[in-house]
């Protein structure tokens, strides 16, 4: 069965959390000198903040003790000098665990990204590419909120409570266990909360968005809503949603409400038991009032660390959720390649189609079908055309002639070597595709040309323009080479862009160009110049052209005519016209029309 006949497997994956962690886990081990020094740095921010509890008790104790005044200044400086040295340490705790986490989270987005570039065109057919936009997109930026917000306070207040309860251990263990009384309680609490707020913030969400929604196309859809008198209804249908999102609201606030008078049910119940602990220890000598008093200082301490953990544990659980999605997208297996030197290397620059079999579902045939596949070879230098209605399989069949999609059945060979058999490097060396979907990258034109050949100087820059027309307008710009293009640039046309990406052809010089519609939108106005450029681009190539425009068939060497992913014509132009078949329908369909006289070009010679 063919690797496009598996859906099941071509949904992008989230990882377990066992994967999970041990991919946190590796991450750590390969930083471990950074996330020592942030471990070190929180326990001595959280050690220096249990400190001046601990001066306070033996404040209490010397003052009831009639102390003369001299005697509490060593008391103060050991406060202040732990306050400073406390707000140092956990600033620089806060601070390299952010660092330690950005260079995690780049690494993490690096390769989701790199992975993600090398996933097949069927993986993300299946998946949706909203997915994958969604994970390299929202859930990073979950994931990087969460480290530069949430991550440096849990720590912090895992450490401060994790310290503080042993603080109070440490001076006697009957107090230590008396404050652990709150821990099943704060457990108890958050096991009632969490089941409850997930549905309803989900709820709150989706009923925000669909009251949004309803005003956008309400606004939208002014016109309409006049014409039909329909102004009522739609400004009940809003006010109604509107409602909804605003009861859905209250029933949030009130169960936050509800949750956070379970926490301070807790926290009176740990601190009354420490205070009756206390009191029994005080009288029976265990223990002075100053210790009691430290230790409960120490309880009410963590008051606010213990409720912004248990407040920020749902982000957390959506910061986890964002890793595992990602850790999912890294972890794919792929094809390990072998040695360089074990691999196949092209004999010349032909490319053909061996019985190709495609389907996307793996029941509905794209190419080829129970009489047979499709079968085509392009000799080197020469330059065929497919031609064909929508949807006859043109596309499909030059992503896998580029070997960006593998046949069900059948095979693509690149200079009589299979596609699978090449090293990803080597395939881009000998064979490059050009989509209508041409991007123009942000930054100095020059480096968006480099791309395709990082060492050209601007000589050669300037011959691949000159080689696809595009050199006048590129001198016209404000700063010539150098002008920054792309987004936040000056906007280029689509025609200016698609020269662009012409010129980098002309620059990567692969012996085979495949073409889909790469001149497809520039529309009929620019149509005759870029015509002109890919002729020039692909001049002396050997060239598979998904032709948009009937005239690139005629100047190519030879038609391919698909329709419903079978070949039923191929041969010169002027053969497959004079024989009247389906080519020679279209030829007159595209000669009829207005657009035939707005970008017909001469032929080559």
């Amino acid at each position: 069965m063919s690797a496009a006949a598996s859906p099941p497997d071509r949904i992008l994956p989230v990882a377990p959390p066992r994967r999970t962690w041990a991919w946190l886990g590796a991450e750590l081990r390969a930083r471990w000198p950074l996330a020592a020094a942030a471990l070190l740095a929180g326990v001595l921010g959280a050690a220096a903040s249990v400190v001046p509890v601990y001066a306070l008790g033996v404040l209490v104790d010397r003052v009831r003790e009639h102390a003369p005044p001299s005697a509490l200044a060593g008391i103060a400086v050991v406060i202040v000098v732990a306050a400073v040295a406390g707000g140092i340490a956990t600033g620089v705790s806060a601070y390299l665990i952010g660092r330690l986490g950005a260079g995690i989270l780049a690494a993490l987005r690096e390769r989701t990204v790199a992975r993600a570039l090398r996933l097949p065109v069927t993986t993300l057919e299946w998946a949706g590419r909203g997915d994958l936009l969604s994970r390299v997109g929202s859930d990073t930026a979950a994931i990087g909120k969460a480290i530069g917000e949430v991550v440096p306070m849990v720590v912090s207040a895992l450490l401060l409570a994790a310290l503080s309860l042993a603080a109070m251990a440490g001076i006697d263990w009957r107090l230590g266990l008396a404050g652990a009384v709150s821990v099943p309680l704060y457990a108890l609490a958050l096991r009632w909360y969490l089941p409850r707020a997930a549905p309803e913030y989900a709820r709150q969400r989706r009923a925000a968005a669909e009251a949004s929604q309803r005003l956008v196309e309400t606004v939208q859809g002014a016109r309409t809503v006049r014409a039909y008198r329909m102004e009522q209804r739609r400004l009940d249908a809003i006010g109604a949603a509107s409602g909804l999102a605003r009861d859905i609201e209250v029933a949030v606030f009130v169960l936050v409400t509800r949750f956070t008078g379970r926490v301070n049910r807790a926290e009176f119940l740990g601190l009354a038991a420490i205070l009756t602990a206390g009191f029994l220890l005080v009288r029976s000598g265990a223990v002075t009032v100053g210790e009691t008093a430290a230790a409960a200082v120490l309880f009410h301490r963590l008051f606010n660390p213990v409720t912004m953990l248990l407040f920020t544990f749902d982000e957390m659980q959506a910061a986890g959720a964002s890793l595992a999605r990602l850790v999912g997208i890294i972890t794919l297996p792929g094809d390990a390649p072998a040695a360089g030197a074990d691999r196949p290397v092209p004999a010349d620059a032909s490319l053909e189609l061996r019985d190709v079999h495609f389907s996307y579902d793996g029941v509905t045939p794209v190419l080829g079908g129970p009489d047979g596949g499709v079968s085509l070879r392009v000799e080197p230098g020469t330059r065929v055309a497919l031609v064909g209605s929508t949807g006859a399989g043109k596309t499909t069949l030059a992503a896998i002639a580029a070997g960006i999609l593998t046949p069900g059945s059948g095979t693509a060979l690149v200079g009589g070597v299979p596609v699978h058999e090449l090293l990803p490097e080597r395939l881009r060396a000998h064979v490059a595709i050009l989509t209508q979907e041409t991007h123009v990258f942000a930054g100095p034109l020059i480096e968006d040309l480099r791309l395709a050949k990082p060492g050209a100087t601007p000589e050669e820059i300037a011959a691949a323009l000159e080689t696809v027309g595009a050199a006048e307008w590129v001198r016209d710009l404000p700063d010539g080479l150098d002008t920054v293009v792309g987004e936040g640039g000056h906007e280029l046309t689509a025609a200016q862009a698609q020269q662009l990406a012409l010129a980098r052809l002309v620059l990567a010089d692969p012996p085979i160009a495949i073409l889909d519609e790469a001149t497809a939108e520039a529309g009929s106005l620019g149509a005759r110049v870029l015509e002109r450029a890919a002729a020039a681009a692909t001049a002396g190539r050997t060239t598979l052209i998904v032709a948009h425009r009937l005239t690139q068939a005629a100047s190519a060497d030879r038609v391919v005519v698909l329709e419903r992913g079978r070949i039923v014509e191929e041969g010169p132009h002027d053969e497959l016209v004079a024989a009247g078949g389906r080519y020679a329908e279209l030829w007159r369909s595209w000669a009829a029309s207005p657009r035939f006289h707005a970008t017909k070009v001469e032929q080559p010679d």
